[in-house]
């Protein structure tokens, strides 16, 4: 394996810069664990590759080591407060907001504000779908095509965000600062609270709601890199993480590659990855060497 490492750190490398030259990353973080140590791995996607960083911190300086400190593409993540200011535009994934208004509906069945605001959001949500995909919108009646009717129907969606999230200003009181009123107050219950940070989430972010909209080649959830996260949450809970770092860099460089060959090979077994690397041997070169040069002789200026 360490051999395989130092064979494939070359391809690992053309991956990484292949994603920073891209227009639409996906990115995603989760646990993971060097001996004792507990550290993140980071996924980065796009359609065509994959990277990992296994076994290092989650701190922003990890985004930027890979995309650089201000990436020139379009962003797609959950709200970490690493991720803010790092591309020229940043979707927010739908999923992870939905997910959270599902959870308060469940957790608190008989809140029937809860549950009109979901219905409410899932229908904005949809309304952009529609619209992303060209067809007859609600909020506008005729499908859309032109770039100047997509940002007008943009500023209506962000409308009905804001006007959905009319609790967004209130006060969140913790216990601890209930307690220091005189009289001591009560503090905001727990639902409540996690309600009006839901739409203080949205209203907040307001720009970076339906930048798929505008943009329909962007997916509009973080799906493609919370696939890869999961497997390596999986894989953390099985307790089966890395012993060292030099162990899991070794993991990054492997992971890396095999994940992006499998964007790339249609029937993914292990005959046609060995012939793949095969005719890395023979070329000289990976498929992924190959592209990277192609991309930097169309981006370098004319002589």
């Amino acid at each position: 394996m360490n051999q395989l490492a130092d064979d494939w750190q070359q391809q690992h490398d053309a991956i990484a810069e292949l994603i920073a030259l891209q227009m639409i990353v996906y990115i995603d973080e989760t646990g993971w664990k060097v001996s004792t140590k507990h550290c993140y791995t980071w996924i980065f996607s796009t359609a065509e590759h994959v990277l990992f960083r296994c076994g290092v911190s989650r701190k922003k300086t990890e985004a930027t080591s890979v995309l650089g400190a201000a990436f020139n593409g379009i962003g797609v993540t959950d709200d970490y407060a690493a991720y803010k200011s790092l591309f020229s535009e940043h979707q927010l994934c739908w999923a992870h907001l939905i997910r959270k208004a599902i959870k308060l509906v469940l957790q608190n069945p008989d809140e029937t504000e809860y549950a009109e605001f979901l219905d409410q959001l899932c229908g904005i949500y949809h309304d952009a779908k529609s619209v992303r995909d060209n067809v007859a919108a609600s909020v506008i009646g005729e499908p859309l095509s032109d770039a100047a009717e997509r940002k007008a129907v943009v500023a209506k969606l962000q409308e009905h965000i804001k006007s959905l999230c009319s609790r967004r200003d209130e006060k969140v009181i913790t216990a601890k600062a209930a307690e220091k009123q005189q009289p001591p107050g009560e503090p905001t219950s727990s639902h409540v609270a996690t309600f009006i940070l839901l739409q203080r989430e949205l209203s907040n972010n307001i720009d970076c709601l339906f930048v798929f909209v505008e943009h329909p080649e962007v997916e509009p959830t973080n799906n493609r890199s919370e696939r890869n996260a999961r497997r390596e949450a999986e894989i953390r809970k099985g307790a089966r993480t890395s012993k060292t770092d030099a162990g899991a860099k070794r993991r990054s460089i492997i992971v890396t590659v095999l994940a992006s060959l499998q964007t790339r090979i249609a029937s993914f077994t292990l005959t046609n990855v060995l012939a793949e690397v095969s005719r890395w041997l023979d070329t000289g070169k990976s498929l992924f060497e190959l592209e990277l040069e192609a991309l930097q002789a169309k981006r370098a200026p004319p002589i």
